[in-house]
């Protein structure tokens, strides 16, 4: 690889135009009746064609072979990836906490790896989204994958990450995040450096991931759209067999090429892989007293058919200062409209003692109580408020209007915790009539 296969093109949903060699872009129109260089321009389009503008996804491949060159599908093996609605599950109110899945003892890639927690909504239907975890330790080579059923937000949490697209190369490690485009081909090996990787990935069935509004903020903060990367043109011109495994219908699919599937050697517009580093993210905080709510960590969401009731949002709890007074300063105990699953990058998160372990996750489905547990509480409520750097963290929360449905693999996994609703028994009774 040489150096120019990873710089990248700035701004969130630019209109971006990249080739890989000179010319190959056409001049004046989308699709001539001679593309340069003998390619073969193919439109990629993320929304209806006559979708506003504002929100109108497409972009122009120009590629050595066009996409349809390839063989028929048939169904295979889907392993452990499931999708929403899930045939007998039942959402489940209870509260539910996982370690970090063990890394694979035998070779296994990223297709493999790939497990699903939980999931909501319906594909179908274009509503809701699939949680799930990876676990590799072994590159794709030959071959590749993409979903139909939704766009894919990884989030490393192990090991470094080259994605290798039909519209560049991205690289990602844990602090950084990387969402792929629904129907990207594409596959996923280790950087270098990298032995074997984990991570999470939600799969967002609805309205593609967008930055939320700003409202009473102003016109900065957050996450600023210029931080956001998408990847210049790189193409493999280079002779099979492929294997091409879909995700459509809640299912896996094969087909086979004779040629890479990742021969695009030019294109323009603005529906694109992207990757963010979340150590960009403005954090907002308040300097006064009590808690804003939790909104304002809000990276990415998936609007729904309610104004302000996400399909999915994707929180981050980053390095922040916390310098609240009078205040309980943890996360507080609350029942919630939306389902909350979070996931632990690296360090400690501030509303729990242990158990709560990088790689691993939780679920806190719609009006299920949760909240710092026993030993947490007591801390903070005897703590000095003083002004705090809680650095060294990173969690997140993938957080829906929709109720998760685990799987049964999850709920059967050797890594979760059957427990983890004891570590809110400690919390007794203090009340004190006499002792305002």
């Amino acid at each position: 690889m040489t150096a120019h296969e990873f710089q990248y093109l700035s701004g969130f949903r630019n209109h971006h135009a990249t080739e890989a060699l000179p010319g190959a872009l056409p001049k004046g129109q989308n699709s001539p009746q001679r593309c340069p260089y003998g390619l073969y321009a193919e439109q990629f389009t993320g929304s209806a064609f006559t979708a506003p503008r504002e929100r109108n996804l497409r972009s122009w491949l120009y590629r050595i072979r066009p996409s349809v060159a390839q063989s028929a599908y048939r169904p295979m093996e889907s392993g452990r990836i499931r999708t929403g609605p899930l045939s007998g599950a039942t959402s489940d109110p209870n509260q539910m906490r996982w370690d970090a899945p063990p890394i694979p003892q035998t070779p296994t890639d990223f297709i493999d790896g790939l497990m699903t927690i939980a999931a909501n909504g319906d594909a179908a239907a274009q509503s809701g989204c699939g949680i799930h975890v990876y676990t590799f330790n072994r590159d794709m080579d030959e071959r590749l994958f993409y979903s139909a059923d939704g766009e894919l937000l990884l989030v490393p949490q192990q090991g470094t990450l080259l994605l290798r697209t039909e519209l560049g190369l991205i690289t990602a490690e844990p602090g950084e995040i990387a969402v792929l485009p629904r129907g990207l081909r594409f596959k996923v090996d280790a950087a270098a450096g990298t032995t074997a990787a984990r991570g999470y990935v939600c799969e967002n069935y609805g309205s593609p991931f967008e930055l939320p509004g700003l409202g009473p903020i102003g016109a900065n903060g957050l996450a600023n759209p210029r931080d956001f990367q998408t990847p210049v043109a790189w193409y493999e011109d280079c002779a099979g067999p492929f294997e091409l495994v879909a995700k459509f219908g809640g299912r896996l699919w094969v087909a086979e090429t004779a040629h890479s599937p990742l021969n695009v050697v030019a294109w323009h517009g603005n529906y694109a892989p992207y990757k963010y580093d979340l150590r960009l993210f403005n954090t907002i905080n308040t300097v006064s007293f009590d808690h804003p709510d939790p909104s304002i960590f809000t990276v990415l969401t998936s609007a729904s058919d309610t104004p302000g009731v996400a399909n999915i949002d994707f929180v981050i709890f980053p390095p922040r200062w916390m310098v609240a007074e009078h205040t309980f300063r943890p996360p507080y105990f609350h029942r919630n409209l939306m389902s909350e699953f979070m996931g632990l990058v690296y360090g400690e998160y501030d509303a729990k003692a242990e158990g709560f372990v990088p790689g691993g996750a939780s679920l806190h489905n719609c009006m299920s109580p949760h909240g710092p547990d026993a030993a947490t509480f007591h801390k903070a409520s005897e703590a000095e408020l003083v002004p705090e750097y809680q650095g060294d963290t990173l969690a997140f929360m993938f957080e829906s209007r929709y109720l998760f449905q685990p799987t049964a693999a999850a709920l059967e996994a050797d890594f979760r915790q059957r427990d983890y609703v004891d570590v809110w028994q400690g919390l007794r009774s203090q009340f004190d009539p006499n002792r305002p």
